[in-house]
């Protein structure tokens, strides 16, 4: 590693890189150092195994009016595609299709869902779970609670802060990328000082910032952490001398949650059309549905999702049982013959809750720690030199790659005007 830098950055993810943008444009000098082999963290792009662009983490470009990265994207030439809000092709109750007036009621329970977490939410007062503040025991009411709850935000409701899901409620248009999200972060990675396979296990703080890892010691003038709260909580980075209390609680109170993607090459004989999107009611404790998007951008595939308790179960059994899982949800649209048919090759399981280099996906804050952002934002250690960055630490687009380039950025121009010279 080079002796020396002003601004040493861990993690070449969004936030990273977004940090070492900002810092190139204001002349400074830094160094990305990533732990694993690739740029771009949860933002990850691959064509090998579906022969077409396939997104393992993020996928949407959400809240696209206002992400830093829409015109960026736009600029560089991305293929930029808006879906329906709420649209399902089919929406099964047991093993018949909803009647139109099904799918109307469904979506009006989940309008129903979302105004209700609202209007709790703007009466104040101590912080409560989301399950606390929705409706229940109506015909939709526990499906509602399982798509925009579990599946979405990747946590059961009753684990979920209902102030933090408000503050960070993700409204407004949310295109998807063709060519893949990870591929947009791969290229803004270009030109950047970035370090792969460089894992930083300890900073201390003394005359310079000092980072030590497998492959020797870098001293900087300043630091900016870019990695997970869930790395940061198990303990895979190291400080001297220790967190202050009110880091370590930001970083407790903002556990990462799982939303794990199964996708299956295939499709032929199914007759729906691109983007088709499939669901099904909840049918009682123990049911975990998957939420399927089949044939994005016309391609031969189908992605589902599953987020929660049952996303993290499926982590531990491995890719196998994910298949399984997966095959059994979607043969209760098609039956178990037409998608062994329909689906011939094996299935490709995302790994972010058994990856060491992240262990989830993204945050969610428990309840009573909905202001758990901005303290780990607003951290300053060693005098200022160091700080955080991330998904983690955005106070409104949480949980977004546009959040954490954004973050980046902020805690880049931050660091540099502490920094003398």
């Amino acid at each position: 590693m080079p002796f020396e830098v002003d601004i040493a950055i861990i993690g070449a993810g969004a936030a990273g890189l977004g940090a070492a943008t900002r810092l190139a444009a204001l002349g400074r000098s830094c160094l990305v150092l990533e732990a694993g082999m690739r740029v771009g963290g949860r933002a990850h792009t691959e064509s090998a195994s579906l022969g077409a662009p396939f997104d393992h983490g993020a996928s949407w470009l959400h809240v696209a009016e206002h992400n830093p990265l829409t015109p960026v994207a736009r600029r560089l030439g991305f293929t930029l595609r808006e879906g329906e809000r709420r649209r399902r092709e089919i929406l099964l109750i047991g093993d018949r299709h909803a009647t139109p007036a099904e799918k109307a009621a469904h979506d009006a329970a989940c309008d129903a869902w979302e105004e209700a977490a609202e209007a709790r939410a703007a009466q104040g007062g101590p912080d409560v779970s989301i399950a606390e503040a929705v409706p229940h025991g109506g015909y939709w009411d526990a499906t509602a609670s399982h798509w925009l709850g579990t599946t979405i935000c990747g946590v059961e409701p009753w684990k979920n802060s209902l102030r933090d899901y408000i503050d960070t409620g993700l409204d407004g248009e949310t295109p998807q990328i063709a060519e893949g999200y990870g591929t947009l972060v791969a290229r803004l990675a270009e030109g950047l000082p970035v370090r792969l396979g460089a894992p930083v296990h300890r900073i201390r703080a003394d005359g310079a910032i000092t980072l030590e890892g497998p492959g020797g010691t870098l001293r900087a003038r300043g630091c900016i952490v870019t990695v997970s709260t869930g790395v940061l909580a198990a303990g895979g980075l190291r400080f001297e001398p220790g967190l202050p209390a009110e880091v370590e609680a930001a970083i407790a109170g903002l556990p990462l949650a799982l939303l794990s993607k199964i996708a299956l090459r295939g499709g032929e004989g199914l007759g729906l059309g691109p983007f088709a999107r499939l669901g099904r009611r909840l049918e009682g404790a123990g049911d975990h549905p998957m939420s399927w998007l089949v044939a994005p951008f016309g391609r031969d595939h189908a992605v589902g999702f599953l987020g929660g308790e049952a996303a993290w179960a499926l982590a531990r059994e491995g890719p196998a049982a994910a298949e399984a899982f997966a095959r059994a949800d979607l043969a209760r649209y098609f039956g178990a013959a037409a998608v062994a048919r329909a689906f011939p090759h094996p299935a490709v399981a995302t790994d972010w809750g058994e990856n060491p280099l992240f262990q989830g996906a993204y945050t969610y804050a428990l309840v009573g720690a909905a202001g758990a952002r901005a303290v780990l934002a607003g951290a300053r250690l060693a005098d200022g030199r160091i700080r955080f960055a991330g998904e983690a630490c955005h106070t409104r687009y949480a949980g977004t790659v546009g959040g954490a380039w954004a973050s980046g950025m902020a805690a880049a121009e931050a660091l540099s005007a502490t920094l003398p010279g």
